[in-house]
């Protein structure tokens, strides 16, 4: 049993310094997906803990079927959705010159703007290429890894990312 699975079984057990380790190790990986989901900082902050929230909530349910790190992007990935289909305010240019990791130095001001308009255009894809894109490219995940987040196939996964690509081509 790795360390993470000895933490959920604790939490799980209403070990509330368990969760907060939990919460501690996943949530940097939290905000930086929903910070590359929505584009601003303000925003990632709020689901990030709405995510915490929910993980609070459904911890009881999780049964190890997955790894509890794809379960937590399962989550975040819903509740950006949310974030979403509410039409909360969104201000697409707020960060647009903010770091592309919120953990790394800044990039030089072009570098930044180029990678801002990247990641501008990959938020404007249909659901599952951006999904799939952001899961491979921005959260460094193989293609079976993000099938197992997305609930598809790999080469499911493999077709998203390359109509991705071609229609990033005509955007960019």
């Amino acid at each position: 049993m790795t360390f993470t699975e000895a933490l959920v079984r604790r939490a799980q057990n209403g070990d509330g310094e368990a969760f907060a380790e939990l919460i501690e190790e996943q949530y940097d990986r939290i905000y930086r997906t929903a910070w590359r989901w929505c584009g601003n900082g303000h925003d990632a902050e709020d689901i990030a803990q709405d995510v915490c929230v929910r993980i609070g909530q459904a911890i009881h349910g999780f049964d190890g079927r997955s790894a509890f790190s794809s379960w937590v992007y399962r989550i975040t990935l819903n509740m950006v959705r949310d974030w979403q289909r509410a039409g909360q305010r969104r201000s697409a240019h707020a960060d647009a010159y903010a770091e592309i990791v919120p953990t790394a130095e800044a990039p030089a001001q072009e570098d930044a703007a180029t990678g801002s308009q990247l990641w501008s255009a990959v938020r404007s894809l249909p659901d599952k290429q951006r999904d799939a894109v952001l899961l491979v490219y921005a959260e460094g995940l193989s293609h079976a890894e993000a099938a197992a987040i997305m609930g598809i196939k790999e080469p499911t996964v493999s077709f998203h990312v390359h109509e991705a690509r071609k229609t990033l081509r005509g955007l960019l």
